[in-house]
């Protein structure tokens, strides 16, 4: 019979439990039958039982996943304060055989109560489970590593990026490695420039509290589309364990810099003003609720990189992010160099060699290619050849639950990682901390200022 693992939440009465930890676990037990999970909450908020059980029920019929709410057992829920050492140790009284701890708290409290753990004796099977940002700076991430590991070994710690699980991006392994026309080709020898992109149209929506002291910098740059340029730039891995994966991984961040190590000419950020997105008008951010303008956080983030290996010298990468923008666009865009020489009589010579999309939402491939033909059977046209990649039903966090709660970290943010990944952007955030990069604004609605449009691919 499977052992049953005891699935502890920090954080069970926050948004994040309800609108993304316990969906996607409803959802993991209807796909995995065998799997045995005890369900223990344990929240700030003076819940009753009652309440705790309705809102497990309630976010697993979301998931389409009601008739699995028993396959929890008789779940808990505690009122606790997780950074007191007595509260830690009642929550970890009775706990036997394999625990994961989710930190679905904030940064400071995650910190907190980790220096409380030092205190209380945990089960030798524990694991930890914690939400980014992964510190404040480079300085902050590698204290909180050495606190961590002084509790579990690094192998026992899951730094959570849900985009990590996304299908789409674990679908770039098997289009770099596994295609003739493109491994070959997936160098600084042929690629001209790349680009990942996450524009979202959805706005703070709430999260001021967070979002406000964090930006697009942080939020989305820092660690997301990072962890993307690493698997885009690494080096083959001799398989994809959570040594072997992530040490390519790392050895591609270890390698990444800011383009030219100038981040006023290589950074830019905006602020989004009032506008329409479809039929919902928004107030300018400074407006919402919970934000304080005087932090100038922005909203909409670029970065230029370069990943100086002898693969991507010379290539940039740049990583964008922005919130209330006209429509969703969540892609990566691999442009290829020009070719050597297009024959004569061959007219409307194209700028660059072709391009690959790979769609991040929805889950698509597309290649742009140079062809000829038609009425003018001699010029030169772009055409779009397309295809879905298969569509996920999957939820963000089911991927990321089902790892973890096997024990395995191979999708997780490695602690040198998450340290490298500090070290890339803290030069850009001095710059805009000394206001060397202007804040500038865009409409809510739009694609961001007028003259962002020539970094639009």
């Amino acid at each position: 019979m499977p052992k049953t693992t005891t699935f502890l939440i920090f954080g069970a009465s926050g948004d994040l439990t309800s609108r993304l930890l316990l969906p996607a676990l409803g959802q993991l037990l209807k796909r995995e039958p065998d799997r045995q999970v005890a369900l223990r909450g344990a929240g700030t908020d003076a819940w009753t039982a009652r309440r705790w059980k309705d809102a497990v029920h309630d976010a697993f019929a979301s998931a389409d996943a009601a008739d699995m709410v028993d396959r929890v057992g008789d779940t808990t829920y505690t009122q606790a304060d997780i950074t007191k050492v007595s509260d830690l140790k009642k929550l970890l009284d009775g706990v036997e055989g394999s625990l994961v701890m989710y930190f679905a708290v904030p940064p400071a409290v995650t910190v907190a109560a980790c220096d409380a753990l030092q205190k209380v004796t945990l089960p030798d099977d524990t694991l930890f489970a914690l939400e980014k940002p992964f510190g404040g700076d480079e300085a902050g991430a590698r204290e909180l590593n050495e606190t961590l590991t002084s509790l579990v070994p690094e192998d026992r710690i899951f730094r959570v990026d849900h985009f990590l699980g996304r299908p789409t991006l674990l679908n770039i392994l098997g289009v770099r490695f596994a295609n003739r026309l493109i491994e070959p080709v997936w160098s600084a020898d042929h690629v001209q420039s790349v680009l990942v992109r996450y524009d979202e149209s959805l706005a703070l929506e709430g999260r001021a509290r967070y979002y406000d002291k964090a930006g697009a910098m942080v939020d989305m740059i820092q660690s997301h589309l990072l962890q993307v340029l690493a698997v885009l730039a690494m080096e083959e891995p001799v398989d994809l364990d959570e040594i072997d994966l992530r040490d390519a991984k790392s050895a591609a961040l270890r390698a990444t810099h800011i383009w030219d190590d100038n981040p006023v000419r290589n950074s830019r950020r905006a602020r989004y003003t009032a506008g329409t997105i479809g039929e919902r008008t928004l107030p300018s951010y400074v407006e919402e609720e919970g934000v304080d303008p005087s932090r100038e956080t922005e909203t909409l983030a670029e970065i230029v990189c370069e990943v100086r290996t002898s693969r991507w010298a010379g290539v940039p990468f740049t990583l964008r992010s922005g919130k209330a923008m006209g429509e969703k666009n969540a892609e990566i865009v691999v442009t290829f160099k020009p070719v050597r020489h297009i024959p004569d009589g061959l007219t409307g010579a194209p700028s660059d060699g072709g391009l690959l999309r790979i769609g991040l939402s929805p889950d698509r491939i597309e290649i742009e290619l140079n062809v000829n033909g038609g009425d003018d059977p001699f010029a030169l046209r772009r055409e779009s050849l397309s295809t879905g990649i298969g569509k996920s039903t999957l939820l963000a966090y089911t991927e990321v639950l089902s790892q973890l709660l096997d024990g395995d970290v191979a999708l997780s943010v490695r602690a040198d990682a998450a340290e490298e990944c500090w070290r890339i952007i803290q030069p850009v955030l001095d710059a805009w901390g000394r206001g060397q990069v202007p804040l500038e604004d865009y409409p809510a609605g739009s694609t961001g200022p007028t003259e962002w449009a020539t970094s639009q691919v």
